[in-house]
C-alpha cells in the first residue's frame, strides 16, 4: 500500500510540473514551434499557388457558396479544392501554437513585458492573415494582395524567432554586454534589411511570373526578364554583405556562435542561389518554385539568427528568471 501511495504521489508531482507555471524553456519551445508552423503555412501557401489551386475554394469564409467544407463543384477540380482547403485548415494549427506562446508568456512566474508583447503578435498576426486571406480570394488573387499575404508571414516568422531568441537571453539587469563591435552590428542590420528587400523583389518576380494560382488571376505588368535580373542583383548584394559580415566577425574575434551563424547563412544563400538559377533555366517548374520559397524562408530565418547572435546580451551573473532553469546565452 505504501508503495502504491508513493507512486501516486510521484505521478501527482509530475502532473503538477506539467500543468504548472511554464518556464522560459517552455516558452522557447512554443516559440520554435511557431517558427516551424509559420514557415510551413508559407510553403504550403506557395504550393497552393504553383498547383493552380488559389481559387480552389472560390469564396471566403466558406469554401463554396453553400458550404464551409469542400463539396463537389462542376467548375473546380476536387484536387485543387482539397489543396486550398487544406492550407486554410493549417491556419488553425498556427493559431493554436500562437495562443500557446501567449499563454506561456503570460503565465511565466516572472512575467516579462517584452516577451508578452512579442507573443501577442502571433494570434494577432493569424487573425490578420485570416481576414487578409479573404481579401486575396475576393480580389481573385490580385498579385498585390498575394504579395502582402506572403510578407506578413515573413513578419510573423520574425516575431516568432524574436520571441525564441529573447526568451533564451533571460532578463537583463544592469549593463548589457555587446559581443561584437558596433560597426559589425550595424553591418548585421544592413544585411537583414537587404534580405528583406530581396524578399520584396522576389514577390514581385512571383507576381510577374507564370504561377498565378489560377487562370483568372491578374499579373504585375513588368517584364519578367528585367525583374528577375533585379532579383539576382539584390541577391549578389546580400551574399556580398554576408561574406563581409562573416569576415568581420572572424577578424574581430567575435564569439563562435556569431561566426557560425554568419557562415551558416552564407551556405544557405549559396544553396538558394543554385535552386534559383536551376529553376530559371528550366522554365520555373512548380516543384522548384516551391523549394525556392522554402529556401527564402530559411535565408530570412538564418539572417535573423545572425542579427540576434550579434546583439547585446545581459550580464552573465543575472539571477535566473525561473528556478532551476539557466538562461541561454546563444540563439
Amino acid at each position: 500500500m505504501n508503495h502504491l501511495l508513493d507512486r501516486t504521489r510521484r505521478h501527482a508531482a509530475k502532473s503538477a510540473r506539467i500543468v504548472g507555471p511554464p518556464t522560459l524553456l517552455t516558452l522557447r519551445r512554443w516559440a520554435l514551434a511557431a517558427v516551424v508552423v509559420n514557415i510551413g503555412i508559407t510553403v504550403t501557401g506557395a504550393a497552393v499557388r504553383v498547383s493552380g489551386s488559389g481559387l480552389g475554394c472560390p469564396t471566403w469564409p466558406r469554401c463554396t457558396p453553400e458550404s464551409f467544407t469542400p463539396v463537389a463543384h462542376a467548375e473546380i477540380s476536387p484536387v485543387n479544392m482539397a489543396i486550398e482547403f487544406g492550407n486554410r485548415m493549417l491556419t488553425f494549427l498556427v493559431l493554436a501554437v500562437g495562443v500557446a506562446c501567449l499563454i506561456a508568456a503570460l503565465r511565466l512566474p516572472a512575467r516579462r513585458p517584452d516577451l508578452v508583447r512579442l507573443a501577442w503578435l502571433q494570434p494577432i498576426g493569424v487573425a490578420f492573415q485570416g481576414l487578409w486571406g479573404g481579401l486575396v480570394v475576393r480580389s481573385a488573387l490580385n498579385p498585390v494582395t498575394v504579395s502582402v499575404h506572403f510578407l506578413v508571414s515573413i513578419g510573423m516568422i520574425a516575431a516568432a524567432y524574436a520571441l525564441y531568441a529573447r526568451a533564451g537571453q533571460g532578463r537583463s539587469e544592469g549593463v548589457s554586454r555587446q559581443p561584437v563591435h558596433r560597426h559589425v552590428r550595424t553591418l548585421a542590420f544592413a544585411l537583414v534589411a537587404a534580405v528583406f528587400v530581396l524578399l520584396v523583389v522576389g514577390v514581385v518576380v512571383t507576381g510577374t511570373g507564370p504561377h498565378s494560382g489560377d487562370e483568372m488571376a491578374s499579373r504585375f505588368g513588368f517584364d519578367i526578364e528585367t525583374v528577375a535580373r533585379i532579383h539576382a542583383d539584390v541577391a549578389y548584394v546580400v551574399v556580398g554583405l554576408t561574406f563581409a559580415l562573416a569576415f568581420a566577425l572572424h577578424i574581430t574575434d567575435a564569439p563562435g556562435y556569431a561566426r557560425r551563424a554568419a557562415w551558416t547563412l552564407l551556405a544557405v544563400e549559396a544553396a538558394q542561389g543554385v535552386i534559383g538559377y536551376v529553376q530559371y533555366f528550366l522554365g520555373v517548374p512548380a516543384a522548384l518554385v516551391n523549394l525556392h520559397v522554402l529556401g527564402a524562408t530559411l535565408v530570412w530565418l538564418c539572417a535573423l539568427r545572425v542579427l540576434f547572435a550579434t546583439g547585446p546580451r545581459g550580464p552573465r551573473d543575472v539571477p535566473e528568471a525561473v528556478t532551476g532553469e539557466r538562461d541561454a546565452v546563444r540563439v
